[in-house]
């Protein structure tokens, strides 16, 4: 039996209060799924310049961050990318992202999501980075 159900006295267990108990249940589940973060860390608000390459060389162009952590960017671009590219990024990570000093990185990221954007640039771009290496400084 289910546990909402043992609550209830035995004389009012009808079909409708049956039903009224189990929607219950999934209007308060649904709401716990709709609040529940799926990233696993946070993301940092951050405004850095990024170049940006598809990894099958039809696309070369620049944009700048809006947020990101180790696991995700989002970026805004003038350039129209499609959700599914591969992407190569390069930018220089926060000492927050790297426990110091700032880094220059090349991450590899898939587009999950693009979305049109009316006041950073044309368009929105949330991805997911599936690879970073340093980049080594360059003195000079």
């Amino acid at each position: 039996m289910l546990p909402f159900v043992d609550s209830l006295p035995a004389r009012q267990l009808s079909l409708q209060s049956l039903l009224t108990a189990a929607q219950n249940v999934l209007i308060s589940l649904s709401l716990m799924e709709i609040n529940t973060e799926r990233r696993s860390t946070q993301r940092i608000a951050v405004r850095i310049p990024v170049a940006i390459h598809s990894q099958d060389g039809s696309l070369q162009t620049s944009g700048h961050t809006r947020d990101l952590n180790a696991g995700g960017i989002f970026l805004y671009t003038q350039s129209k990318i499609t959700a599914g590219s591969n992407l190569e990024m390069v930018l220089i990570l926060p000492p927050e992202l790297t426990q110091g000093d700032k880094r220059w990185v090349c991450c590899q990221a898939s587009v999950v999501r693009v979305e049109t954007s009316q006041n950073e640039g044309n368009f929105g771009v949330a991805a997911q980075i599936t690879g970073m290496q340093l980049l080594p400084e360059i003195t000079g």
